[in-house]
């Protein structure tokens, strides 16, 4: 596994190549983080460090072990936490700042994201369905329609498609190209739409697959 930082979604925009061409990007805040906590083979069984994002404004709101475990890092406490697996966590110290610049332009990442809730969606705009005719005299428009058998087997199977909550599930955008890095101000452009909304948190990741 390589490298990761958690960020914070602004929003979209665009920008103009070297050669005139319109490149959407989103705008990710990424970091600064730091290290909150070092895992170790031979401690833990694998070796993973924890990153902390967005400093928590009043410490009241954060319980006596999550306190205690700041304290230990030496850092003050973070609203979101993630885990990072690397193949080992010798460059790495407790408390060590993590900013942007860990990415460089034409780099491929994965982030990772909540997508936008939709609410309560009928099957035609959750699933696709094809729906029923459209005529008038049709009593089938938007429904369902059968969800299985009658005396054999007697039962609807699991992962039937039906209506329901649609949207907001943890979702990831694979391959998306590093398009600029504005290290002092901890910005970073990526190509593409990012999953979420305005203000989402983010994890921004080295990409699983770095070739096709």
């Amino acid at each position: 596994m390589g490298k990761g930082i958690i960020g914070r979604k602004v929003g979209m925009t665009q920008i103009f190549s070297s050669n005139g061409v319109v490149i959407p990007v989103t705008v990710i805040e990424a970091g600064p983080c730091f290290v909150t906590q070092k895992k170790t083979l031979e401690s833990d069984g694998y070796s993973a460090i924890q990153i902390g994002f967005q400093q928590i404004v009043s410490e009241n709101k954060v319980n006596k072990p999550m306190t205690g475990h700041f304290k230990k890092a030496g850092v003050t406490p973070m609203k979101y936490l993630k885990e990072i697996r690397l193949d080992q966590t010798d460059d790495f110290n407790i408390g060590q700042e993590i900013k942007a610049e860990i990415f460089s332009e034409g780099d491929l990442v994965d982030i990772q994201g909540v997508s936008l809730g939709k609410g309560f969606q009928g099957v035609m705009k959750r699933h696709n369905f094809a729906g029923g005719p459209a005529g008038h005299g049709s009593g089938f428009h938007r429904r369902v329609g059968s969800i299985g058998m009658k005396e054999h087997p007697g039962e609807v199977y699991k992962g039937r498609k039906m209506p329901g909550h649609m949207g907001n599930k943890v979702v990831t955008t694979q391959r998306l190209k590093v398009v600029k890095v504005m290290s002092e101000t901890n910005v970073i452009l990526v190509e593409g739409a990012v999953p979420g909304h305005k203000n989402g948190i983010v994890y921004i990741k080295e990409t699983v697959k770095p070739k096709r």
